[in-house]
């Protein structure tokens, strides 16, 4: 089965009902890559314990609040993924690589000097998520996964305990109503 709009780089994916354990349990993805080699991406609404200041200090202050590193996924959990937005949107500053409009990747080698003022949000992820050809479109005709358009507040918002339920909330139909499922599903 193909679907009817495949996802893409840019795109979210928000976890449904079947995914209720582990790091993907009521997450919010947003896809750097999404190809026919397969799709990368990072869990933007899980910030971790990771203390920031001892990881990447330089870095601290310009980080979009809350200032700590984000649980980005399952692989290469001990690896940093730096997604950005651009302060002008027609400018491509150095170690920059756009995913959609003005949001992109960061790398982190970038001299902090060249960043500062360059940009208006930066979020960093620990590790990423990961799917071989064919595997997210598959998980996603199973419904493992909702697949929705991204708000540039939804990857850099100051709220991310909330974004899986907001995120639904947007959708139709039976998607908007995953998001009124309670927290402890013995409970419905």
């Amino acid at each position: 089965m193909i679907l009817a709009n495949p996802p893409a780089a840019g795109d979210l994916l928000i976890s449904g009902s079947g995914l209720t354990t582990g790091i993907f349990a009521r997450s919010v993805i947003y896809l750097l890559d999404c190809d026919e080699d397969g799709a990368l991406g990072v869990v933007i609404n899980q910030p971790s314990q990771l203390d920031m200041t001892q990881i990447l200090p330089q870095w601290v202050h310009l980080m979009t609040p809350p200032q700590c590193i984000f649980q980005g996924g399952p692989v290469s959990p001990n690896g940093a993924i730096c997604v950005a937005r651009v302060q002008q949107p027609h400018e491509e500053p150095p170690g920059w690589r756009p995913v959609r409009g003005a949001t992109g990747l960061l790398h982190l080698d970038t001299p902090v000097e060249l960043v500062h003022g360059a940009y208006s949000d930066l979020r960093v992820f620990a590790g990423y998520a990961g799917w071989g050809p064919g595997q997210l479109e598959s998980e996603i005709i199973r419904g493992d996964w909702v697949h929705a358009l991204a708000r540039e507040s939804d990857v850099f918002g100051s709220d991310p305990a909330t974004l899986w339920r907001r995120v639904l909330r947007r959708q139709n139909g039976t998607e908007a109503l995953l998001s009124t499922m309670p927290d402890d599903e013995s409970l419905n």
